[in-house]
């Protein structure tokens, strides 16, 4: 039983078939991923030189574009406590660079939540929260945040979190999984965005 199946429990039934394939998976396998998103939007162009720390840590995505190409790993790991973990790995493929957004996560040992890690080295955590919607698609929101600095975690006030809505599905017809994540701030309004479709790269 992978994280996410204990995490949504009694829903994890109710999600798209194809998302349970992939979600149940990624305990056992790596999964990787290929596709295109349709937009990509980074935060306001003043806060760029702040911005470039995140993408230092894997963090962050400041530029803008469209039909950037994108791929997504999934690996499974064992903590040092013999906890399972999932890494995440996304890259953005602009023009003359790449873009990270990376992330290690794990089940809650308490709440019915998932631990985010992000960044590498960790610079933010944030609890996870999974919801199945009425069309099967997968609905995650981030909750409380820190600020992660060495072994030092500070609880982040509401004006300096990046909340994040991420909503995952599969189309059918298509035979592609789709994704749409938005990270918002309530002061400075939106930090990034992505939207686009993605599918199981079998060949590597």
């Amino acid at each position: 039983m992978s994280i996410y199946e204990k995490v949504l429990e009694d829903q994890f039934e109710k999600l798209h078939p194809m998302l349970q394939y992939r979600y149940l998976s990624m305990g056992k396998r790596v999964f990787r991923g290929k596709g295109i998103m349709k937009t990509v939007k980074g935060g306001p162009k003043w806060l760029y030189p702040l911005f470039r720390f995140g993408v230092r840590w894997k963090l962050l995505i400041p530029e803008s574009g469209e039909n950037i190409p994108f791929l997504i790993k999934n690996s499974p790991r064992i903590g040092t406590n013999g906890e399972e973990q999932i890494h995440w790995e996304r890259i953005f493929q602009f023009e003359n660079h790449y873009r990270y957004f990376n992330a290690l996560m794990k089940l809650d040992s308490k709440l019915p939540i998932i631990n985010d890690y992000l960044g590498e080295p960790p610079r933010l955590y944030s609890d996870l929260i999974f919801h199945v919607e009425a069309d099967g698609g997968l609905l995650i929101q981030s909750n409380k945040q820190r600020l992660i600095i060495g072994k030092l975690e500070i609880q982040l006030p509401k004006m300096l979190q990046g909340k994040a809505t991420v909503r995952e599905g599969y189309c059918d017809e298509k035979a592609l999984y789709t994704i749409d994540v938005k990270v918002k701030n309530p002061i400075i309004g939106r930090v990034f965005s992505y939207e686009g479709v993605f599918k199981e790269d079998e060949d590597t």
